[in-house]
């Protein structure tokens, strides 16, 4: 029995990317995006994974079947957040831990926010614990209402907010953490009442606190991680943020960039240390550097391919 667990939502059409591929598949630095959410969990320890697909399902399953710890659930028919989970359970009933929720278009998170989610279920036995983020522009996301105590009250998405209720700058960028055994009696009692008609997942925050059960909200999720994806605009921000973290992992690695904003590298390159990189080099995902290369301006070394005796 998996003593954790983890429900991504992967099922989402590509509508305003104007795309017939799969949100999800749309590449980050070289790789899917799906694939940094499930590279997150996997640091975290979360030993079995349900993606949940939809549109263009069988391109996910055939990127990413094969891998043990990943099994697929079907959602035909998108009605919220909710419903995804819903559609999730009867493969994750085994799940005897902790149970994260995380949306397959959020690629900036960390491993590191999932463990802080995963140390305040250790510590405060809460049936449900999400992160949260205080941003300046807030627009698209739910809202953190809490109380005078400064606990938490309720989420409310964007479209049902009261003109006051868009100011607050706490938001919900859809990181959940739930004690596995408490979350299905909970998600069988929500209703779509909202101006979508979906099943919300946010919901649960007031079914479980009126229930008596513990909800903790934590701020852990720095506003750079919070960009999830929904147009090519946005694609290419969460790229260029992608890149700087591949830059500055290389540059530690004892690797010199000489102009970072002229140098492309994607996902998954090996440069060995004291390599010397000239303005205006890209360097695909897969490809090697030999170690104390100096390797030209303009120089592309493609994916998968080597430059020097590596």
């Amino acid at each position: 029995m998996p003593k954790s667990g983890a429900v991504v939502m992967a099922a989402g059409k590509s509508t305003r990317m104007k795309s017939a591929k799969v949100k999800v598949l749309h590449e980050i630095c070289g790789r899917p995006m799906l694939a940094y959410v499930l590279d997150a969990l996997r640091g975290a320890g979360v030993e079995k994974i349900a993606l949940v697909v939809g549109h263009d399902r069988e391109r996910v399953r055939d990127m990413f079947g094969g891998q043990a710890d990943i099994t697929f659930v079907e959602q035909l028919e998108q009605k919220g957040t909710g419903h995804a989970v819903m559609m999730a359970e009867r493969e994750m009933r085994d799940v005897s831990g902790p149970l994260f929720v995380l949306a397959g278009d959020g690629p900036l998170i960390r491993s590191q926010t999932l463990k802080t989610l995963l140390s305040f279920f250790a510590t405060k036995h809460a049936a449900m614990t999400l992160a949260t983020s205080e941003l300046t522009d807030q627009i698209g996301y739910g809202r953190i209402l809490r109380g005078a105590d400064g606990k938490l009250q309720r989420i409310v998405e964007e479209r049902d907010c009261t003109e006051s209720q868009r100011q607050i700058r706490e938001v919900n960028p859809s990181y959940y953490l739930f004690d596995a055994a408490k979350l299905w009696p909970f998600l069988a009692k929500i209703t779509p009442n909202n101006a979508k008609g979906e099943y919300y997942l946010t919901d649960l925050v007031e079914l479980m606190l009126s229930a008596g059960e513990a909800v903790e909200a934590v701020a852990a999720v720095p506003p750079e991680d919070v960009l999830s994806i929904n147009s090519r605009s946005e694609l290419a921000k969460v790229s260029a943020i992608m890149e700087s973290r591949i830059l500055e992992g290389i540059m530690a690695s004892g690797v010199t960039i000489t102009s970072p904003a002229n140098t492309w590298i994607e996902f998954g390159a090996k440069i060995g240390e004291d390599t010397v990189l000239e303005p205006f080099t890209f360097i695909g995902a897969g490809a090697e550097v030999a170690a104390g290369s100096r390797v030209p301006a303009g120089t592309v070394v493609a994916r998968g391919e080597r430059f020097g005796s590596v």
